[in-house]
């Protein structure tokens, strides 16, 4: 049985409103792979509620990083609910809470989403995968690839096919923002390089792209190794 470790950008589930059109079709290719023997573990992300929350909150009042962070983590908690009840008896029957506690289960596929401040969900997809013995993360989100620089600030960014850890967080830098939209978490990112992972950054809605992935075939995304 091959795991596939995925994390699930909030952008794909609630882009403004929920997306249930791309929740069925995502939905049944995962479906169609556990049917086929395989495992997945799936982290749901923030997305467009978090920063929505988290806005809210400064608008308000200063509310410090640690709340900030919570806002966050619960708005991952909810995407996580609605995400395992689609899978329904495919799925573990609750959301996973501790990313570095094994889930002994016969279900084939375990839901995730964020855990203790101090990063994003991306982390808790590292040592989901570290305590499940994967060594490659699909990071599922609203872009193509990585670039040497933001293409909405610099026209001129070029894309990017393969890159090294170092030189990925280079371009992202190293210090953790609540809230901060970057291909991969800063903090995770460093965990991945200790722990010598590799992640895949592709655009989760293109689900064939995705299942080129899964097929070990060609696919458009950025490794980072």
């Amino acid at each position: 049985m091959k795991t596939f470790i995925l994390s699930l950008g909030g952008s794909l589930i609630v882009p403004d409103d929920i997306d249930t059109n791309f929740l069925k079709e995502f939905r049944n290719l995962i479906i169609e792979y556990v049917k086929a023997g395989n495992r997945f573990i799936i982290v749901c992300g923030g997305g467009k509620v978090c920063r929505k929350y988290q806005r809210a909150g400064a608008e308000i009042a200063d509310i410090n990083n640690t709340d900030s962070d919570w806002i966050g983590i619960k708005s991952t908690r909810l995407n996580a609910e609605l995400v395992r009840a689609i899978f329904s008896d495919y799925a573990h029957e609750s959301v996973a809470e501790d990313p570095e506690e094994f889930i002994d289960t016969d279900k084939q596929i375990i839901i995730g989403a964020g855990y203790i401040p101090g990063h994003s969900s991306d982390m808790d997809t590292v040592l989901l995968a570290k305590t499940y013995g994967a060594h490659s993360i699909v990071n599922m989100s609203n872009i193509e690839k990585v670039y040497d620089s933001d293409p909405k600030e610099n026209p001129d960014a070029k894309p990017i096919d393969n890159i090294s850890w170092d030189d990925f967080q280079k371009i992202i830098g190293e210090k953790w923002i609540p809230g901060k939209n970057t291909p991969f978490d800063p903090i995770a990112s460093k965990k991945c390089k200790e722990l010598g992972l590799e992640v895949i950054i592709l655009n989760g809605k293109n689900l064939d792209n995705l299942k080129k992935y899964f097929e070990n075939q060609e696919f458009v995304g950025t490794r980072i190794s």
